[in-house]
């Protein structure tokens, strides 16, 4: 199981800063404002960008989630320690992550907090499950932080932390 949560923090850490190598080059692929309230918007872009992140496979779905973060973004991982090597992340991406294992929101757990000026706060919880085995086996909880500027919303910040098991 140690391993395993290992393998998901190099993948975790890996995507997050891929998707912000990438962000530089990718502004036209960021989310918009898919309207409603602030938490069904949060809610919308949390399914997105997973989606894209479960896909990543696929070269244009990795551009896409990648699309989703600030140039700027930075991830912080209770086992990873902090990134921000953009190369490396992208070496690690296609590693650990894309094709092997996919994201689930724990239904129930997401909650929005807006930031005055600035976006929101999303937090929850989540697990990581293989897509070979089906199994679920670790599960985190998570921090995101959304900028809304000029008519489009990016991720500045992850925090994942609390890895353990998934029962």
């Amino acid at each position: 199981m140690k391993t395993f949560m290992s393998v998901i923090a190099a993948a975790l850490v890996a995507v997050a800063m891929t998707s912000a190598a990438a962000a530089g080059s990718s502004d036209d692929q960021a989310a918009t404002q898919p309207g409603g309230s602030l938490e069904d918007t949060v809610a919308a872009l949390d399914a997105a960008v997973f989606d894209a992140f479960n896909t990543c496979s696929n070269p244009a779905q990795l551009d896409r989630h990648a699309g989703y973060f600030a140039s700027d973004a930075e991830f912080y991982h209770d086992t990873g320690g902090v990134t921000r090597s953009r190369t490396e992340m992208l070496q690690n991406t296609a590693k650990h992550v894309c094709g092997k294992f996919r994201r689930e929101l724990v239904p129930g757990t997401l909650k929005v907090i807006p930031i005055k000026d600035y976006g929101a706060i999303e937090q929850g919880s989540h697990r990581f499950c293989h897509f070979d085995s089906g199994k679920c086996e670790g599960m985190a909880e998570f921090v995101i932080v959304w900028q809304y500027r000029n008519g489009l919303w990016k991720i500045t910040r992850v925090l994942s932390f609390g890895h353990r098991p998934n029962e």
